[in-house]
Formats: C-alpha cells, structure tokens, sequence
C-alpha cells in the first residue's frame, strides 16, 4: 500500500459542552475530499486521539469509514497505552473496513528500547493483521525518538504488515534514509506540513498534515509547482503556507485552538474548543484571529479555496 497526495489529519468536533458532535463528521469529509485531499488520518495528535474515551474512537472511525465511503483510504490511529485498549481499536478498525491502522508508541510508560517498541508494535498490528500499518514517529510529542531506519529493519523481521512510517519531523536526511531502506520497500508519509517543500524534494509522495483538511488547495500549489519543474514558484507557494502556519500558531494562538474555533467556523463548521488539558481562546483571542486572517487575506482564500501569490 502506498498513500500519496494530501492525507488530512482530522479534527474531530464537539459540541458547545465538549461532548462528541459526530453529526459533523460526514459534512466535513465531503468539504475536504471536495478540496482535494487524497485520505484521511483520524483520531491522531489533530484529532485529539488521546483525549477520546475508547468508545468516543469507535464512533469517530466508524463514521468517517462510513462518509468516506471508500473515495479516499482512512487510517485509524489506534495507539493506546494500554496494549489490550490498542488491540480492540485495531480489531475494530479491521472490522468497520478501515483501508489502514496507525499507532503512536506508549507514552507513559515509554519502552526503554527499539525492540520493546517493535514488541509492541507486532502485537497491535497482528490484531488487525490484513491491515496495512504505519508507525506514527512524532519525538516532540511522544517523547519516543528512536532511530527510524533502525525501527524499519526490525519491522521487516517481524511485522509483515508493516507498510512505512508516519514522519512528523524535521529530520529530513533520516527520512531519506528511510525512504531509500530496502530498495524503498516502505511508504514514508511526511507529517510537517510547514517544510512539505523539503519533503518533496527528499522523494516524499504522500503527506499527513492539520493544514490539509482547511487549506488543501494551498498545498496542493505547492506540490503541483514542484513536480511541473517551476521550483521558484513553489518556494513562493511554501513561504505563503508557512507565513499561514505562523499566523495561526502565533499571537493569540495556539495552532490547534485557533484552527478549531476560528477557521472551520468560518467554513460552516462549528466544531467546538479543545479538549483539556489544551487550551482554549477567549473571544477577545477569536476576534483578534478573525481580524488577522481577514488583514492578511487569508481568511477569503480559505473560504473560498482560492490561493494567489
């Protein structure tokens, strides 16, 4: 299985009581398949995985296997730290006919080595064992930064349906090294939407990112540029998106809060606040949001999906 395009990683809204808003979901699916995405990644860091109950999961995957109705492959990040936990959410991702399942290491109680993660890994991915499986490689949050190429050798040995490796970091010479590991055996998604220039330039033909659901035709720009040969303009179109990641993640902030009660309101989709420990904007914080995307321009483009230089 190789993914290519744009794989949105997905938010995943709540009511005004921060209960599951599933109702949402299937709008939303369609609005981004119609921008251009190529499959969606769920329940991962964007979707506030770890802050779902398990039951919360289920519903989440269930509905968007459901809207996407096989248009576009779904990924179900499954990690639990619980072993038993990330078994049933893989079991349940071949059951509702998932295209393929992803997990984030243990973060609590972390293993202490290559092998005891690779352990771990086999055993979820054996439970859903006709599904292909992505490793979901993000030191900065997980606090879990082994070598990758490494972890892909003793995936060869070992997991059989190991298909490559969510890379959400900035190391880009160790994704080289993972995409050139056994003949480029492995499919190596790139998941730092603001460097996706890089990426590309490394070989990378699929991205996993939090822009993508909100802003697709951005950089789908970009990587239209890159592979026409027109390298200039698609350093243009990279330093535009970087300038919209600052802007969102800047003052007042945060990324995630501000993608969440600003931006997808503004495309029709009330998708509610963080959940805690994330923090949520106050209305002065939206306002000020709102004002900086509407200065900028950014705000009509994302909108109506149209991007200029």
């Amino acid at each position: 299985m190789k993914l290519t395009g744009l794989i949105a990683a997905t938010y995943t809204p709540f009511h005004e009581d921060g209960s599951l808003n599933a109702d949402l979901i299937g709008p939303m699916i369609d609005h981004m398949i119609s921008r251009g995405v190529s499959g969606f990644y769920i329940c991962g860091s964007t979707g506030e995985g770890e802050s779902l109950t398990m039951e919360e999961r289920k519903l989440v995957a269930e509905t968007t296997v459901s809207a996407a109705r096989s248009r576009v492959p779904v990924v179900v990040q499954a990690g639990h730290n619980s072993i038993d936990s990330a078994c049933e959410l893989a079991r349940h991702a071949g059951e509702i006919g998932a295209d393929a399942i992803s997990t984030l290491p243990p973060t609590y109680f972390k293993p202490s080595t290559p092998e005891l993660l690779m352990d771990y890994i086999a055993k979820v991915a054996g439970c859903a064992p006709d599904l292909p499986y992505y490793y979901y490689h993000i030191p900065r949050l997980s606090g879990v930064a082994f070598d990758t190429v490494n972890l892909l050798q003793l995936a060869k040995e070992q997991v059989p349906s190991f298909a490559g490796i969510k890379f959400s970091d900035f190391f880009l010479a160790e994704m080289m090294a993972c995409q050139e590991f056994d003949d480029g055996r492995f499919d190596i998604l790139f998941g730092s939407d603001e460097m996706i220039l890089g990426a590309l330039a490394t070989g990378a033909k699929g991205a996993v990112g939090s822009c993508y659901g909100f802003a697709a035709p951005l950089w789908l720009k970009i990587i239209e540029s890159f592979e026409a040969g027109e390298i200039e303009e698609a350093q243009a179109w990279m330093r535009k998106a970087a300038r919209l990641v600052r802007l969102v993640a800047g003052d007042p902030g945060p990324f995630q809060a501000c993608v969440k009660q600003v931006i997808w309101p503004m495309l029709g989709f009330d998708v509610g606040g963080l959940r805690l420990p994330q923090p949520k904007m106050n209305q002065g914080a939206i306002d000020q949001s709102k004002r900086w995307l509407d200065e900028t321009g950014f705000g009509k483009e994302i909108v109506s999906g149209d991007f200029s230089l």
